[in-house]
């Protein structure tokens, strides 16, 4: 299960690396600019609890902690599987 969900990290850092790339400005040499906006959006964001976060802000949280549960989920029902083969 600890491959699964270091797999599933790199899954939604993946994620989050192609967004941020989308939302940024490409320069010709190569690097990469974030626009102002999402650099003081994304500073809040870092500082402020889930809690407190907006409903928009929280939902892509919990979309990812949806897939954690997803793979939690299907690990308990194998260990179920494996119990009722073996017994």
């Amino acid at each position: 299960m600890l491959n699964r969900f270091a797999d599933l990290q790199h899954e939604i850092w993946a994620h989050w690396m192609c967004h941020l790339f989308e939302v940024s400005i490409h320069n010709e040499d190569g690097t990469i600019t974030i626009p102002a906006d999402k650099v003081e959006r994304w500073k809040r964001q870092m500082t402020t609890q889930y809690v407190d976060l907006s409903t928009d802000e929280q939902k892509s949280d919990l979309e990812q902690a949806q897939k954690l549960m997803t793979v939690i989920n299907d690990n308990l029902t194998l260990e179920k599987l494996n119990i009722v083969v073996h017994n």
